[in-house]
């Protein structure tokens, strides 16, 4: 079983991953501010996946990017996204069917809140 924090790691490098497939000119300024993460902790994840070989940094004089960078997904990076992807899917499925699972409880137990003060005003 993987811990809480490889997990949220594992989720953050999806979601770059699948970021930088659709945008490879997205700054680091943009995509942290997408995820809601700091611009240094997105660095720090992009240097993680450029050293993984997952993605490579090309310069590109066409970005919108001031320093002319894009960031390309390498094939094993393509193949790991795909990997990361479905291991997301699970556990988002699995948290949605316990949410699913908490919310039916609650509306259970506010009908049984609510038919104990209807009884209590019928008194």
């Amino acid at each position: 079983m993987t811990s809480r924090r490889s997990q949220l790691q594992e989720d953050t490098y999806f979601r770059v991953l699948r970021m930088l497939q659709d945008n490879p000119d997205m700054t680091q300024r943009e995509i942290a501010e997408k995820l809601g993460i700091s611009t240094s902790g997105l660095n720090y994840c992009l240097k993680a996946l450029i050293d993984k070989g997952w993605v490579k940094v090309q310069n590109f004089s066409q970005s919108k990017n001031k320093f002319g960078y894009i960031y390309v997904l390498t094939p094993q990076g393509i193949a790991e996204k795909a990997l990361l992807g479905g291991r997301f899917l699970k556990r988002k499925m699995t948290e949605y069917n316990e949410l699913q699972t908490e919310i039916e409880a609650l509306i259970s137990e506010m009908a049984c809140v609510a038919t104990d003060r209807q009884m209590v005003r019928n008194e």
